[in-house]
């Protein structure tokens, strides 16, 4: 595991949220993979590198860190919607349907 500081990871939250808002979701997926290893229930973390891994079409990797992200909060509708959606781009829409109802059904917007 790795060992960073709680000033350390807030500064490298910072920076990914700043990579990914000027659109190099790569680098903030990079940069936020250390910060969700060290801080798993991080919900912020989390959901900002799934956004990264999503923005960045590393469609496997964001399929996993969404469905850990439904495991721990499973009433997340946008988590729901973001699973079904990567589903969908890697050609799994019937993978995808459930998580689509289930997000509709918390609310979310489809």
């Amino acid at each position: 595991m790795i060992r960073l500081s709680p000033d350390d990871l807030y500064a490298e939250f910072r920076r990914a949220e700043l990579l990914f808002t000027s659109g190099r979701p790569d680098e903030a997926a990079r940069v936020l993979a250390p910060v969700v290893e060290a801080a798993p229930d991080h919900a912020a973390a989390r959901e900002l590198h799934a956004r990264a891994l999503l923005g960045s079409a590393q469609l496997g990797r964001a399929e996993q860190a969404l469905r850990t992200l439904v495991d721990q909060r499973p009433d997340d509708g946008w988590a729901r919607i973001a699973l079904a959606r990567c589903l969908e781009r890697q050609g799994r829409a019937d993978a995808a349907e459930p998580h689509r109802r289930m997000a509709v059904a918390l609310g979310q917007e489809v």
